[in-house]
């Protein structure tokens, strides 16, 4: 069975088609190119089922549905439920849990089947816990680091636009101390969280998202870097469901 699994971020679309556990096809695109989409879908194979995870609102679904309406089947928007795929959602109202951090949830929870962080770095950077028994404890909301760097400098007058920064420990210009600031600051959240999993025992740390690149090399953590997180928890969902 074919199923064309989509994830539409704040920022990029990203879409793999797939067969089974053999990825066929898979693309990427900024929200600005949507029109393009369609076009790129025309050259795919009629998918048994289109699973998406959409956290770029009622518009984005509109667009999306248009894209996929060269096929007959029903475009299947995914929500977090109280269990699903061996992870139970501890949140106080399971359904406001980002349909994406649910995928991501359960794609590292396939993964580890250990408690672990699991960390999405995108538009938003998400700290989000799993427990020896793949629990969804909770989890951190924090700017990505492009944010953190534009807000900053939108925020503060006399910042202005000051791009090209480079990591110091101890900055000496304003570029740096910007890209500095925001890499330390999601650094410290990450390690505080890590550290409050790990007084329980092991704990691994599963990391993904487009701005993992820019992170990985200062957390100091045991990593497990696993790109396309969500459209991973997707394909589990959907394999799950035709099971």
């Amino acid at each position: 069975m074919r199923i064309l699994l989509i994830d539409a971020g704040n920022s990029r679309v990203k879409w793999a088609m797939v067969e089974g556990e053999t990825w066929l096809r898979e693309g990427t695109l900024l929200h600005r190119d949507m029109p393009t989409l369609g076009a790129e879908f025309s050259g795919l194979p009629s998918p048994d089922r289109i699973l998406v995870s959409n956290v770029a609102g009622d518009v984005m679904a509109q667009l999306l549905g248009a894209a996929c309406a060269i096929w007959r089947c029903q475009v299947e928007f995914i929500v977090a439920r109280v269990a699903e795929c061996g992870v139970r959602n501890l949140y106080e109202c399971p359904a406001q849990l980002g349909c994406d951090r649910w995928a991501a949830l359960i794609a590292a929870w396939d993964r580890v089947r250990a408690p672990c962080l699991v960390v999405n770095c995108g538009t938003a950077t998400t700290i989000d816990t799993l427990s020896l028994t793949g629990e969804f404890l909770g989890g951190l909301i924090l700017p990505g680091l492009g944010m953190l760097e534009v807000s900053l400098t939108a925020g503060a007058a006399q910042l202005g636009q000051i791009e090209g920064g480079v990591w110091h420990r101890f900055p000496r210009n304003t570029a740096d101390a910007i890209l500095s600031g925001a890499i330390q600051a999601t650094v410290g959240a990450v390690r505080l969280q890590f550290e409050a999993m790990a007084q329980a025992g092991d704990c691994h740390c599963v990391l993904s998202g487009g701005g993992a690149d820019s992170l990985q090399s200062y957390l100091e953590l045991p990593v497990i870097r696993v790109d396309n997180l969500v459209l991973r928890g997707l394909q589990i969902i959907g394999s799950q469901k035709i099971a």
